[in-house]
């Protein structure tokens, strides 16, 4: 058992955080520089964007069974490993000829990215007090917010402006020095023996935990279903500054509420999460009737990207307060569910834009979304207690 500082661990939570930012980096890059990967690699653009989808479906396919299988391992181990996949993965990339190299890269990259995410936020809570596992989580995750936001504009520059394996490569540099600094920094935390009751069967029974995985899913494919296509949502309304100033006023969005569920998620749960899905909700309100007039446009993507922010956050603490034991696998549930609703929305948004306007996909999240929060309002013994 880790003896826990009565001091809040800042240094070791902002270093995990930069973890979560390179992995969100590691899963995008791709996206942000296809016409370059796609000439380097002579394959269509369609292939490109094929790696950030093996990518993510390794994520959500081998989260469960890896994160149970590694469960009692080491904490800071496991990180070191992981780290030094991810940067290896990021190296074999910058080198790579083949498309199909490349492709194992990327589907090493995201096994690993399933087994990392749960298992830094197990990792993070097990650095503080019980009472301030959500502030951990949300320090933790406020890293792949942040990659969002700001660090995959820059590393999409140097991919166009220099060269995309450059990009990779620079990736793979700092991804081991953050390994260096864990191994420096981070206290070795032991894992969790498995038992009957951490198991990923006992635990998919609870009822609480179901809910928060249906929540969970609907909200993520609803924003993921729209997101995935902002670009051309931003050319429909016609906004003033178009795709540049959309994705500043949203990321601006997004690191506020960071901030903000930081410091209210683990006293108000129930109405953080209240709040954040009835945001989401006027945003497509705003984009139903307001369409891309101008300044209320632009204060609905604000206003989206708030919503959007903490949503890691709010649905990793929602698992996790759920039990008392396999925490680890809990937030693999969680993680695994998040990564489908990702797939399964972009598939949906992409289906919905071939027969139809990319402004059919804003029903879709505004329904979805009212759904959301109507479950959430009345699981109030899941989310309020």
């Amino acid at each position: 058992m880790i003896e826990r500082p009565n001091r809040f661990p800042w240094l070791q939570l902002i270093l995990m955080s930069s973890i979560t930012f390179m992995g969100i980096l590691s899963e995008l890059v791709p996206s942000g520089i296809l016409p370059e990967m796609s000439d380097g690699l002579q394959v269509s653009y369609s292939a490109i964007g094929l790696l950030v989808s093996v990518y993510a479906i390794a994520s959500a396919v081998g989260t469960i069974p890896l994160v149970t299988r590694t469960m009692p391992m080491n904490r800071k181990t496991l990180t070191l490993i992981l780290l030094a996949i991810f940067s290896v993965s990021n190296l074999v990339i910058a080198i790579s000829t083949s498309y199909y190299f490349t492709a194992f890269a990327r589907l090493i990259g995201g096994i690993s990215a399933g087994v990392l995410w749960p298992m830094i936020s197990a990792y993070a809570m097990r650095l503080v007090s019980p009472e301030q596992h959500g502030r951990a989580i949300a320090i933790v995750m406020a890293g792949s917010t942040l990659g969002l936001g700001v660090g995959l504009p820059i590393m999409t520059t140097i991919g166009t402006k220099i060269s995309w394996r450059v990009e990779f490569a620079v990736l793979a540099a700092i991804i081991l020095a953050i390994g260096i600094l864990v191994q420096v920094i981070l206290p070795s935390t032991p894992g969790e023996k498995r038992t009957k009751t951490n198991s990923p069967l006992y635990i998919i029974k609870n009822k609480s935990v179901i809910i928060c995985l249906i929540v969970t899913f609907l909200t993520i494919t609803a924003h993921y279903g729209l997101y995935t296509y902002i670009a051309p949502l931003v050319e429909l309304f016609e906004l003033s500054g178009g795709i540049r100033i959309a994705s500043v006023i949203f990321g601006i969005g997004t690191i506020i509420s960071v901030v903000i569920a930081a410091r209210v998620i683990d006293d108000h749960l129930g109405e953080l999460t209240v709040s954040m899905l009835g945001l989401a909700l006027l945003t497509m309100v705003l984009f139903v009737f307001f369409k891309g007039t101008y300044l209320i446009s632009h204060v609905a993507f604000f206003l989206w990207g708030i919503s959007f922010g903490p949503l890691v956050t709010i649905f990793q603490t929602a698992v996790t307060k759920q039990v008392a034991t396999g925490k680890d696998v809990a937030t693999s549930l969680q993680s695994s569910t998040f990564n489908f609703g990702i797939v399964i929305g972009s598939a949906i948004g992409g289906a919905i834009l071939g027969f139809t306007s990319v402004f059919s996909i804003v029903f879709l999240t505004l329904a979805l979304l009212a759904i959301s929060l109507f479950i959430t309002m009345s699981a109030k013994s899941t989310f309020f207690r």
